[in-house]
């Protein structure tokens, strides 16, 4: 179990290893560690964190635009909040933001991970072996955040020479029951222990593990980090579509009260392509969503619809005091950090000449577009913005057409107040679906 005596608790020993110089591209790390004079034997482990790995294999690029370098660096994207993305990168690994990082770097520049961090490993492998004539393991390591946890821990993201898995299925434990789905992660547990003793800002990159040898691979036991990546095949968690779509519609509520904080445009966007995921009549998409990004605009339009609402009502006789606070309940647009106007087109409709079948049409191309608003309300629900859905653009269609400079065949269904809720909002009250169910 150990390098201790026979009969002995296992045990092993971790330090960081000091004396390390800044890296520089182009650098050998084999021969900077060699240089310190580490005093290893046959059997250690080294744990060398990512970042020295990239900066000496150049991969330190110019990033004024952090979210640039980190699509760049994106093969998929698994979840989104806000800003915060998880992805698959391109070394197959699931984490945030890629792995591009703008710590422990100069301003204005972001580390990406190392290309092949399985072969980053081999090459300092190979050159310790030149160096000192050891026969070591070596581990590449990186930060990861992990699902259902909060914290950070290294993980292994390249190996050479550690058996990064320890597989005991088919084994017993210790009462004799049979392991069938252990399979022990120690390149991360070797991972997370270095991160001790290596610290995030101590200037200790690389630390040894020594005690430990029947986790230093030969060759043929040499399966690389790349092995803990989870295949698409066994990812229950890959996708989580029902899931997402079911918190996403529970999330979506009508949100009357929003803070300051400003709403991402990318965000608003992003739930204008799920609304334009609706059916539609004909193949036809009679979506068309104006976006008012700035209070300039918001003003305006909500000035004229508010002239127009207050004429409105007094010609129907209102009171001033009734004018007045009816008004007042439109303050949920004009608080609203940001306005969005779905508009329902036409372009496609079938006109039959008959006023049953042409009203039925059209009533097809509202519910469509109805459909559509609700796709982008339970998207922007998915972002964790709140919005409310209000009606009153469709009472001033001609208003809203000449201050948004619309086409005529524009028609306004309400607008949608979209920011960030101020506080949370009560539980939704238990609805029981049978209620709206007939079968026949």
């Amino acid at each position: 179990m150990s390098g201790g005596p026979a009969g002995a608790a296992p045990s092993y020993r971790l330090w960081a290893l000091p004396g390390m110089p800044e890296v520089r591209e182009g650098d050998d790390l084999a021969k900077l560690i060699a240089a310190t004079e580490p005093g290893l034997v046959d059997g250690d482990v080294l744990l060398v964190t990512s970042k020295i790995v990239s900066k000496a294999e150049g991969r330190i690029v110019e990033a004024t635009d952090r979210e640039a370098a980190i699509d760049a660096e994106t093969v998929r994207v698994v979840a989104r909040r806000g800003t915060l993305r998880i992805v698959e990168n391109r070394q197959g690994l699931v984490m945030a933001a890629a792995g591009v990082d703008a710590s422990n770097t100069p301003a204005g520049t972001v580390l990406l991970l190392p290309e092949d961090p399985d072969a980053s490993a081999r090459l300092i492998r190979d050159g310790l072996r030149d160096a000192l004539g050891v026969e070591v393991g070596v581990l590449v390591t990186d930060t990861f955040g992990r699902p259902w946890r909060n914290g950070l821990t290294d993980v292994a993201i390249g190996a050479a020479g550690v058996r990064v898995l320890d597989d005991l299925r088919g084994g017993t434990d210790g009462y004799g029951n049979p392991l069938s789905a252990t399979v022990v992660a120690t390149a991360d547990e070797l991972a997370s222990a270095g991160d001790l003793v290596k610290g995030k800002a101590s200037g200790l990159p690389v630390a040894v593990v020594r005690g430990l040898p029947h986790v230093v691979a030969d060759a043929s036991g040499d399966e690389g980090a790349r092995a803990m990546v989870r295949v698409a095949a066994d990812d229950m968690f890959r996708l989580g579509t029902s899931e997402a779509v079911r918190e996403a519609l529970n999330l979506r509520r009508t949100v009357r009260e929003f803070t300051d904080e400003p709403v991402d445009p990318g965000a608003v966007r992003r739930a204008v392509a799920a609304a334009v995921t609706a059916p539609a009549p004909h193949h036809t998409t009679p979506w068309r969503f104006v976006l008012l990004e700035s209070e300039e605009s918001r003003h305006r339009l909500l000035d004229a619809m508010r002239d127009a609402w207050i004429a409105d009502l007094r010609r129907d006789g209102r009171s001033e005091e009734s004018v007045a606070k009816r008004v007042r309940r439109g303050d949920v647009l004009r608080n609203a950090p940001y306005l969005a106007v779905p508009c329902l087109v036409m372009d496609g409709s079938h006109h039959y000449g008959d006023e049953r079948r042409d009203t039925a049409e059209r009533e097809m191309f509202v519910v469509a577009a109805g459909a559509g608003v609700q796709n982008f309300l339970v998207a922007l629900a998915g972002e964790r913005l709140g919005s409310a859905w209000v009606s009153s653009t469709m009472f001033c269609r001609s208003v809203v057409r000449e201050v948004l400079d619309l086409p005529e065949s524009w028609d306004p269904l309400g607008a949608v107040a979209v920011g960030h809720p101020k506080g949370t909002p009560p539980p939704r009250p238990a609805r029981d679906a049978g209620a709206f169910i007939a079968v026949r």
